[in-house]
């Protein structure tokens, strides 16, 4: 058990038939579209912002991920700038198969704050998400 995983993950997930090739086995494109929410989850920690994806490191998949499998992706943040985050992505699955917990991948993203023009702001600045025509806000 890494470090990440003792914390509740930042988001979880299981896989549908929609998620997959005819194999079974989901598509790598999923499982980055969730890095990215769960990047974004990390950042709107620090600041409640526009954040967008400037840079996902290499990611290599060291197990694939089956229909059924309830994934995890465990964040922590890695390094702050003055517009940016550093977030370290951490992904397991647990099998529906048989219960075991696999280590899938992990990722490296950065994300920037912008501001509605997407300009990027210091994201000590007051917060930017959700006062804009637009923007989705709490009910």
């Amino acid at each position: 058990m890494s470090d990440d995983t003792k914390q509740p993950p930042a988001l979880r997930v299981v896989m549908m038939p929609r998620d997959a090739n005819v194999y079974g086995t989901i598509f790598g494109g999923v499982i980055l579209s969730y890095l990215d929410q769960a990047g974004f989850i990390e950042a709107r920690k620090l600041a409640l912002h526009r954040w967008v994806t400037v840079s996902i490191e290499k990611v290599d998949f060291r197990a694939p991920v089956f229909i059924g499998d309830a994934v995890s992706f465990y964040t922590s943040t890695e390094h702050t700038g003055t517009t940016s985050i550093k977030i370290r992505i951490h992904v397991e699955a647990d099998r529906l198969s048989s219960g075991e917990t696999v280590h899938v991948t992990e990722a490296r993203l950065t994300m920037v704050a912008v501001n509605q023009e997407c300009r990027p702001i210091p994201f000590a600045s007051p917060p930017t998400a959700g006062i804009e025509a637009g923007d989705m806000t709490e009910a």
